[in-house]
């Protein structure tokens, strides 16, 4: 038996309860959950507004964690290995898959789990986390892996001037990864000013306060409005702000999966000639090149990094969460006492 945080329902706090350890089915490895970082949507979609997450399910789908078992045809993972994954499993032979966007597949099944002491993951989205990067590095990779994919679909011309809306983990992965694809200036607004300080070292130019003066002060900044503006903060009315912010003929990338119903003007959209995407995710390479990027030493989103809890507090600091936030990125360890 292991323990793990189980969600029951809207309204109701996880409960730590004692569980069966799976095991591994066909390409599945079982891993010993080492860290599993608390994620906006752990928080959005146990709300009761917008998407939910089904009753009875363990969740947390940003781990790293150690390879205990191995489950028939897994070749390419030994016992041992420390890895992250993709928190998804397809069925590993439609298009999707094959080009490693499992997250696409039309029998996708989600692989959380993470708020657990083990949890299955599907060995081919896994990735070997190399010697030079620590179990939180390996925690890290998932939300990093979805700001890049948003910023990789932006294709900025080199110079760009990109607005990031919100300054939790997803924006300040598109911080990062916005100074090392090409853009010229970066701004990022966000309304919890200590996390000014942390949008800078992530490589931000600017941090502006997201309020009723925030147009005036990005032209002050920039002379303009954005070329680019991700929307990472997920709140309702956000996309609508940034396409307020973007230039005529600029882009608005949708990062912050808002789960409820929001609302914009389309007609100003249009007026502006604006591109407007969305992204489900990442793929597989997305992670690869996360890890690789981290093990090189650009290593500043461990600075997200607030605080690291046991398993059994899991379900208080979520609930204060709702209401107050203290850190960026709060890791839980299911093996600490």
């Amino acid at each position: 038996m292991m323990k793990a945080a189980i969600f029951h329902g809207p309204g109701k706090a996880l409960q730590i309860e004692r569980i069966p350890i799976p095991i591994p089915g066909e390409n599945e490895v079982l891993i010993k959950v080492c860290r599993c970082g608390i994620c906006g949507s752990d928080l959005q979609m146990t709300s009761g507004t917008g998407f939910t997450f089904p009753a009875g399910v363990a969740l947390g789908h940003e781990y790293a964690g150690e390879v205990v078992a191995l489950g028939k045809g897994v070749r390419q993972l030994r016992l041992g290995d420390r890895i992250t994954a993709m928190p998804a499993k397809g069925c590993g032979h439609c298009s999707a898959c094959l080009s490693g966007r499992s997250l696409a597949c039309a029998g996708m099944q989600m692989m959380m789990g993470g708020f657990g002491e083990y949890t299955l993951v599907d060995a081919r989205v896994a990735v070997r986390l190399p010697d030079n990067l620590s179990l939180d590095d390996g925690a890290l990779v998932e939300p990093l892996a979805c700001s890049l994919r948003g910023v990789s679909m932006a294709g900025l011309q080199r110079g760009a001037r990109v607005l990031v809306l919100g300054a939790g983990s997803i924006g300040l992965g598109a911080v990062y990864w916005a100074r090392r694809l090409g853009a010229g200036s970066v701004a990022c607004a966000a309304r919890s000013a200590w996390r000014g300080s942390l949008a800078l070292e992530h490589g931000a130019d600017h941090f502006l306060t997201a309020d009723e003066q925030l147009q005036g002060r990005l032209l002050d900044v920039f002379g303009n409005l954005a070329d680019v503006v991700f929307e990472c903060s997920g709140a309702p009315g956000m996309l609508a702000k940034a396409i307020e912010l973007v230039r005529p003929g600029g882009s608005v990338i949708g990062l912050g999966l808002c789960s409820g119903h929001d609302h914009f003007v389309p007609a100003l959209a249009a007026a502006k000639d604006l591109t407007l995407r969305f992204t489900t995710g990442y793929v597989l390479d997305d992670f690869h090149h996360v890890i690789d990027t981290l093990s090189r030493g650009s290593t500043e989103p461990r600075l997200m990094i607030g605080d690291t809890i046991a398993l059994h507090a899991l379900p208080d600091v979520l609930e204060s969460m709702r209401t107050e936030q203290q850190h960026c990125k709060v890791m839980v360890d299911p093996g600490r006492a």
